[in-house]
């Protein structure tokens, strides 16, 4: 069960889809997943032009890549969020319009519609993403929060997200939530209680990345065990995390990636603390069998290196189950 390696395009925005295509055929990944920003995957024009989508297959296929996912955070992130002039920079004009917050996040709602249905005519089942939060904010409890905040934080996704997951269940494609801080889920508990939310709806599922639960204290391996039916894609991140008292912590101190002062830092793969052994080992137990998408970041590493070592050491570890217990041959006459 080799899992298919791709790699998402959202870091990699900047370049044209064709030079990144090229590029990622000669790391040795088997296709991207295309994030709805840059040229690498328009929503509208997928709606709107019927040759579109066959276009972005055939592109990808010169270069003998394949797509299983799309992925639409910068919008999703803009459904729930407390709008702000933060947002303008990351969304397309269109969604954006005039600013008024309630109008921003009422058209990115209906974006994500449409990121679900432009999904199911590329053929992909799966769209991952962000879902904002309004009560991030309220994330450390002094003034102290009232329960009754944190629950409207939850209703008000419900509200947000039930109409859209609508959508997805119409065209038959899933939502993977990367679970991360700034969502409405960004740990077990809030997960779970975001799942209540929505009344675990089938739509509503988990694009697991570990790297945003590690340097949070969150068991990453228990995470995948106990989502183990709504885990509908994968990231493949690493992130490092210092064993010893740093000048800022899990916070971050308002300090930019990259910054020595930092407790914890985005790294790519191998080179941070994340155990990707043990995660391949649950993945296999849950039987996932979609693919490893590597989603580059690293604020001291030349992206093209990184990205091409990254492909080789997730298909180095990406082992199968074995055919038999390994002592069942003591028991053959």
């Amino acid at each position: 069960m080799a899992r298919p390696v791709t790699l998402i395009t959202g870091q990699w925005a900047d370049l044209p889809l064709e030079d990144l295509a090229k590029k990622t055929s000669q790391w040795g990944y088997d296709g991207l997943e295309l994030g709805c920003w840059g040229d690498h995957f328009d929503v509208q024009k997928a709606l709107e032009d019927d040759n579109y989508c066959q276009g972005r297959h055939d592109l990808l296929a010169r270069y003998g890549l394949k797509v299983w996912a799309i992925s639409n955070h910068l919008v999703g992130q803009a459904v729930c969020d407390n709008i702000d002039s933060r947002h303008e920079a990351v969304l397309p004009p269109y969604v954006w319009g005039d600013g008024d917050p309630e109008g921003v996040r009422q058209r990115a709602a209906e974006e994500m519609k449409n990121t679900a249905r432009a999904a199911a005519k590329l053929g992909v089942s799966v769209v991952n993403g962000f879902t904002g939060s309004s009560i991030w904010h309220l994330l450390y409890s002094f003034p102290p929060n009232k329960p009754e905040m944190i629950d409207g934080g939850f209703q008000d996704f419900a509200d947000r997200w039930n109409p859209i997951f609508d959508v997805f269940d119409e065209v038959g494609v899933k939502f993977g939530l990367e679970v991360h801080p700034t969502e409405i889920a960004f740990d077990i508990v809030t997960t779970e209680r975001a799942m209540d939310a929505v009344n675990r709806r089938e739509a509503f599922g988990l694009n697991y990345d570990p790297s945003h639960l590690g340097y949070q204290g969150v068991d990453y391996i228990d995470f995948i065990d106990r989502f183990a039916d709504r885990i509908y894609h994968v990231h493949m991140k690493d992130v490092w995390w210092s064993s010893t008292p740093c000048p800022s912590g899990v916070f971050g101190g308002h300090l930019d990636f990259g910054d020595a002062r930092r407790y914890w830092d985005f790294r790519s793969i191998g080179h941070g603390n994340i155990e990707f052994g043990e995660i391949i080992r649950a993945l296999n137990r849950i039987e996932y069998d979609g693919p490893l998408s590597i989603e580059w970041e690293d604020s001291g590493m030349n992206r093209e290196r990184g990205a091409e070592e990254s492909c080789a050491r997730i298909k180095a570890i990406d082992f199968e189950l074995p055919a038999a217990a390994f002592d069942a041959v003591f028991g053959e006459e």
